[in-house]
């Protein structure tokens, strides 16, 4: 490794550009400094770039690929920078620019929808190739909000004919006759994460049209029983709250011409004492079928506050404790 000391600059077009790439209070310099062994200094609107020779080389990466980022008219986060600088750190700078270079989908107000860590990026292949795929993760990995934005495009390019929602509602017990209204009110709470995606990505008016067309459909899973779905994109969300039986009827009612994406959490099951989930069990069953895609996030594809990350990787060490104790009390007996 190259010991010479070397100084690089990087010019900013103008003060907005050096603040969506600095951050508010040189927030996000902050961290690009704590993750490089160089040193970065803002002289007016360009960034100096000083130490060893490789060191500054990875830095000028990472300013060139977040400059990328932002010059695409996207606001840099604070976990853009702190995946960005991991990435190139780890010499995987082809495939951040792999990432970034990619848009899934323009909303209706024209903000692009992005993968945001190489884990979402290949959940997104996965659905491409495949005919069904299964996303399970922790809360905060973009599973639903992804596989909705994957839907509205194949909506909007005609590769399908309409979107299937659906949901075990009530902690999967599916008991809606206590809620007030018909049908569609009374599953509404239970989806309103995925409407206000597709509101977000078609504009409410376009949404409200879709839904009152029949295009944008609701299903609990007791009403899809005897259907077969020819020409959908469906979206099981909330998946862990499935029973073994509901999981199988969900699958083998996909049609010709159809693409299915289910999603959940197996760290938030609700089912009664004594029922195991049925996304668990079709994660294993499925697993070496043909035509089916499984994706499993970690708590590096967080992309909510970076607590949510330590927060999820707490409860996941918590979970083995207490299962490693489990099994040594077992073994005792």
């Amino acid at each position: 490794m190259s010991l010479e000391k070397t100084e690089q600059r990087i010019e900013i077009r103008d003060q907005q550009e050096l603040l969506g790439i600095l951050g508010r209070n040189d927030e996000f310099l902050r961290i690009m400094q704590a993750g490089m062994t160089c040193t970065l200094v803002a002289r007016g609107n360009v960034i100096v770039l000083s130490g060893e020779e490789e060191s500054v080389a990875l830095a000028e990466q990472l300013l060139n690929e977040l400059l990328f980022l932002y010059r695409q008219g996207l606001p840099i986060t604070a976990h853009d920078v702190r995946y960005s600088v991991r990435m190139i750190v780890e010499g995987r700078q082809a495939s951040l620019h792999r990432m970034f270079a990619e848009t899934i989908l323009v909303t209706n107000r024209g903000r692009q929808i992005k993968a945001k860590t190489l884990g979402q990026w290949n959940y997104l292949e996965t659905i491409r190739k495949n005919t069904i795929t299964i996303g399970i993760g922790p809360a905060g990995t973009g599973k639903t909000y992804l596989a909705v934005a994957m839907a509205v495009k194949a909506l909007k390019t005609r590769e399908v004919e309409r979107l299937i929602l659906a949901r075990p509602a009530v902690e999967a017990g599916e008991k809606l006759g206590f809620l007030p209204g018909d049908l569609q009110e009374k599953v509404d709470p239970y989806l309103r994460p995925l409407y206000d995606a597709l509101s977000d990505m078609l504009g409410m008016e376009n949404f409200q049209k879709y839904l009152a067309k029949g295009v944008i459909e609701v299903a609990p899973l007791a009403y899809m029983r005897g259907r077969n779905l020819n020409d959908s994109f469906i979206i099981l969300y909330d998946a862990q709250n499935t029973t073994h039986e509901q999981m199988k009827m969900v699958l083998t009612r996909l049609g010709f011409g159809s693409k299915m994406v289910v999603t959940g959490d197996v760290t938030q099951i609700d089912l009664p004492t004594g029922r195991s989930s049925g996304l668990n069990q079709a994660a294993n069953v499925l697993r070496d079928v043909k035509g089916i895609g499984i994706v499993r996030f970690t708590e590096g594809d967080v992309v909510r506050h970076e607590l949510v990350a330590e927060i999820v990787r707490a409860y996941e060490k918590f979970e083995s404790s207490k299962s490693k104790k489990v099994t040594e009390q077992e073994e005792e007996k």
